[in-house]
């Protein structure tokens, strides 16, 4: 379930309207259109709540993303590399967000440092869909996953500050 948090959060993420993917190059500008508002007053939301937790840009053409995100925890700030390309399938197939430097260091990732959403996220993607983009999948994917998994990292010694 969604906590009340994560309910406000997504009220405050505008939906997109548009379902298109690369492959439609007719209407794919108006898609990546929508997608870079709805970061935008995602990341300014964030901001506004003190909570500015990733920086992310794309390729010309929206199809390769990339970026840093972090997570803070016990006060110390814990940064990766973050990437992920647009599914040729995308909006129906949501994006496999990687954190590379963390490949092979827990249970919840695939090959390549893929995070894992299979539980949570994507059935709920796949009931949005075309209404979710790249900033839902932040807020409902990487945010909780970060949010589980860097303190859990932490205690077992896997990761450890970089200063």
């Amino acid at each position: 379930m969604v906590d009340e948090v994560t309910k406000k959060t997504l009220t405050q993420i505008p939906l997109l309207g548009t379902n298109a993917g690369p492959r439609d190059k007719d209407q794919w500008p108006q898609r990546l259109k929508e997608e870079y508002l709805s970061l935008i007053k995602y990341v300014e939301n964030n901001k506004s709540a003190d909570n500015d937790w990733f920086r992310l840009e794309s390729n010309k053409e929206g199809t390769r993303w990339f970026g840093k995100c972090w997570y803070i925890h016990q006060l110390i700030k814990y940064e990766f590399d973050v990437e992920f390309d647009i599914p040729v399938t995308y909006p129906g197939t949501a994006p496999e967000i990687a954190i590379p430097e963390l490949d092979g260091k827990t249970a919840k990732m695939y090959r390549g440092g893929k995070i894992c959403l299979t539980d949570h996220f994507k059935p709920l993607w796949a009931k949005n869909v075309p209404k979710f983009g790249i900033a839902h999948a932040f807020a409902l994917g990487l945010g909780p996953w970060l949010a589980v998994e860097v303190p859990e990292l932490v205690e077992r010694g896997v990761i450890g500050n970089k200063e």
